[in-house]
């Protein structure tokens, strides 16, 4: 691995476990045992690494929530696809979601990335809602699948820093961010057609469970 993807990946893995805000660039240089000038010939700064780091969110964003059409995406292995999505993004990348409005409020450059960003995955999340209707997985009125769109962006974006605000000594663990992704279907439940129950209920089942441990497919 180049020495410039070292510093990125260790970026990550450092920012997720102690916070981003606890994280200086001599943190990470330490960490991979390079001196601080090798790291500064890579990045300017540790504002330079969140952006290669966003990158990385964007990208995973565009090949997660590329809307399937016609009878694949009745599928139930294609529900659990974009539900695994959900959990993946909240995991890999919980510092930004943690910290969401003060990295961008202090990256003017950035937060007009994310916006463009969030606006493709709107657009993207509302034709993935309109093919599950024409597909009778669920029966969402035209007019609700703009607003259940932004409700169900606003659940993942804030689910983490949510989740912080309600202990003294706050940790984000992999159950949690499983309660998350249930939440997300405990929103579509009301919009299930009657004749995928039984999909809907083994749906559940599954994220209730691996919310009520630690278990983590993606990290072993």
């Amino acid at each position: 691995m180049k020495t410039k993807d070292r510093i990125v990946a260790a970026a990550l893995q450092l920012f997720n476990e102690r916070g981003e805000a606890n994280v200086t660039t001599n943190h990470i240089a330490a960490h991979l045992g390079i001196s601080p000038g090798n790291l500064y010939y890579h990045f300017r700064n540790k504002n330079d690494i969140i952006h290669c780091i966003f990158l990385q969110y964007t990208d995973h964003l565009r090949k997660s929530f590329t809307p399937v059409s016609g009878q694949e995406s009745a599928s139930p292995a294609v529900w659990f696809h974009y539900l695994d999505a959900i959990y993946y993004v909240m995991w890999e990348f919980r510092f930004f979601y943690a910290n969401l409005n003060d990295i961008l409020q202090r990256d003017p450059a950035l937060h007009q990335q994310y916006l463009a960003v969030q606006q493709e995955l709107a657009v993207n999340l509302q034709a993935l809602l309109r093919e599950l209707n024409n597909q009778q997985v669920l029966a969402i009125p035209d007019e609700e699948i703009e607003p259940l769109t932004e409700v169900l962006r606003m659940l993942v974006s804030f689910w983490v820093s949510y989740q912080l605000a309600q202990s003294l000594t706050p940790r984000i663990s992999q159950s949690v961010l499983y309660q998350g992704v249930a939440r997300v279907l405990l929103l579509l439940k009301p919009y299930f057609h009657l004749e995928k129950g039984r999909e809907l209920a083994t749906l559940m089942a599954h994220y209730q469970a691996m919310g009520s441990t630690s278990s983590d497919p993606f990290h072993k």
